[in-house]
């Protein structure tokens, strides 16, 4: 499959689930490491709609060559999400839960004795904090923050106001995380509320 087959797959996926609803959120898989390349969904299109075309090559800044297509806006913290983790997949989303939750704790979600939390790569009796950055229009602000945060046993980032990135070795890897990492949050954000 394609990276272009694979990202459009994974969007339809997502769309479905009402996590990327219009053109909102953005997936990138890294093509190359020497030096880091990353295909990344364009801008402005429906994401239930992509085709394996609607995607284009960018450096780790997240910028493109292609004067036909417009890479997402936050290409540049999928470069640098990629950049600092090793990931070879990013995926972002506009899932609820996550808003939500970072709304409730803004220096960052802590997520315990959940079985849950073995999807996301942990022991069910562990602890885990999601961190959460402030939203900014500046990928290289984002990155900063993200970068500032970053722990590599924590594979996302909540920006506040905003939605979630996960990333994994591959889109099934991060796939599987977000699924996961959604259920625990609306489950933190469900029990808040009581």
């Amino acid at each position: 499959m394609t990276p272009g087959e694979a990202l459009a797959a994974e969007c339809a996926r997502y769309t479905a689930m009402g996590w990327m609803r219009g053109t909102s959120g953005n997936l990138s898989v890294v093509v190359d490491r020497g030096p880091l390349r990353l295909a990344v969904t364009v801008s402005g299109k429906d994401k239930g709609e992509l085709t394996p075309d609607d995607v284009v090559l960018v450096d780790a800044e997240g910028r493109t060559d292609d004067p036909a297509r417009v890479p997402s806006a936050e290409a540049g913290l999928h470069g640098r999400i990629a950049a600092v983790s090793g990931a070879g997949a990013v995926v972002h989303v506009h899932a609820l839960a996550p808003v939500v939750a970072a709304e409730h704790w803004p220096d960052g979600v802590e997520l315990r004795d959940l079985e849950m939390l073995k999807g996301f790569g942990r022991q069910a009796h562990e602890s885990v904090v999601i961190p959460v950055v402030p939203n900014s229009q500046d990928m290289r602000v984002l990155g900063d923050a993200f970068e500032a945060g970053f722990r590599e046993d924590v594979p996302a980032l909540i920006v506040a106001r905003h939605g979630v990135y996960v990333w994994g070795d591959d889109l099934y890897q991060a796939r599987h995380r977000l699924e996961c990492l959604e259920w625990l949050l609306r489950f933190k954000a469900e029990i808040h509320r009581r």
